[in-house]
């Protein structure tokens, strides 16, 4: 069976959202892709009081510096399209007040008609938490846990009612309900993400850092899950974080996702043949000029892909 395909939407500056959103989702599934999905940024700290990813002097990308919020992003996309699934990858969930994220989530779902796809992480910056003044960074753990919580108990049976450290809902009706249970899916980056992927939810977000890790890290998630008496989850949902060029990367080590469309469908064919995700994300928008360019390289991505077997 082919792996699915799932298309980044366009979020940075170089674009104009209000209607390069709709324009960019409706060409992507015509063009065949099944997903469309969305990052989350909130502010580009200017100095960096932080390197990328918490490690030191590692500066962050200049496609951060404006990024377009997650849900409205999705929204207009929703509007635009019938068919394709509307996923967050991720959203940095402890910077949202949990009852009014699973309100949101519930909404888009309801009004798509059952596509959306929750992908939740924790995120790394500080200054993010910050600014979003709902938690303390070093408290990131347990409010996912907490918003995880409240999300299944807003997308539940009337009444609903939870007691939490953030979050007392009195029983209540809260609607709207989505339009079916909607999916969460969490990454695995260390020991306790990976407990909580296997304890808590119904898939996995790995993202493409080469095939022999992808497999790796797959056959870690089943050995747990073994461990702890579960089924490893059925969902996967793999990101691949692509910087394209017009011309073929050479000289050097290539990094996965990187180059050409060749280069980046021969990295897909590899990641797909471990049979370690039912699906690939292909995140072209932060390195395509425009929503032109963006459209022209995501179909011809496709169709080399589906050439190629993925």
């Amino acid at each position: 069976m082919a792996t699915r395909l799932g298309l980044g939407l366009p979020q940075g500056r170089q674009y104009a959202i209000g209607r390069d959103v709709p324009s960019v989702a409706r060409a992507a599934e015509e063009i065949g892709y099944e997903s469309l999905w969305v990052y989350e940024r909130v502010l580009f700290p200017e100095p960096a009081t932080q390197g990328l990813y918490g490690i030191e002097g590692l500066p962050w990308p200049d496609s951060y510096r404006s990024v377009a919020d997650p849900l409205v992003t999705l929204t207009l996309a929703a509007a635009a399209t019938e068919r394709a699934r509307l996923g967050t990858s991720v959203l940095i969930a402890p910077l949202h007040v949990p009852f009014q994220l699973a309100r949101s989530l519930a909404t888009l779902d309801a009004a798509s008609g059952g596509r959306v796809v929750a992908g939740f992480g924790t995120g790394w910056s500080h200054d993010e938490y910050a600014a979003a003044a709902v938690a303390p960074f070093e408290r990131r753990g347990k409010v996912l846990d907490e918003l995880i919580d409240v999300c299944r108990a807003v997308w539940g049976p009337d009444p609903v009612a939870y007691e939490g450290e953030l979050t007392t809902i009195a029983p209540s009706v809260v609607g709207p309900k989505p339009a079916r249970p909607v999916p969460i899916l969490l990454p695995a980056n260390s020991p306790r993400a990976l407990r909580r992927l296997v304890d808590r939810a119904d898939g996995w977000m790995p993202v493409g850092t080469g095939a022999g890790k992808l497999a790796e890290q797959a056959q870690a998630l089943k050995e747990l899950a073994a461990e702890r008496g579960r089924t490893a989850p059925v969902q996967s949902v793999l990101r691949a974080n692509a910087r394209y060029t017009v011309t073929a990367h050479e000289g050097g080590k290539r990094a996965p996702f990187q180059g050409n469309v060749a280069q980046i469908v021969e990295d897909l064919e590899a990641h797909a043949a471990t049979g370690a995700v039912e699906e690939i994300l292909v995140e072209l928008a932060g390195s395509t000029r425009d929503a032109e360019e963006l459209k022209d390289v995501a179909a011809e991505v496709y169709e080399a892909a589906r050439a190629a077997g993925v």
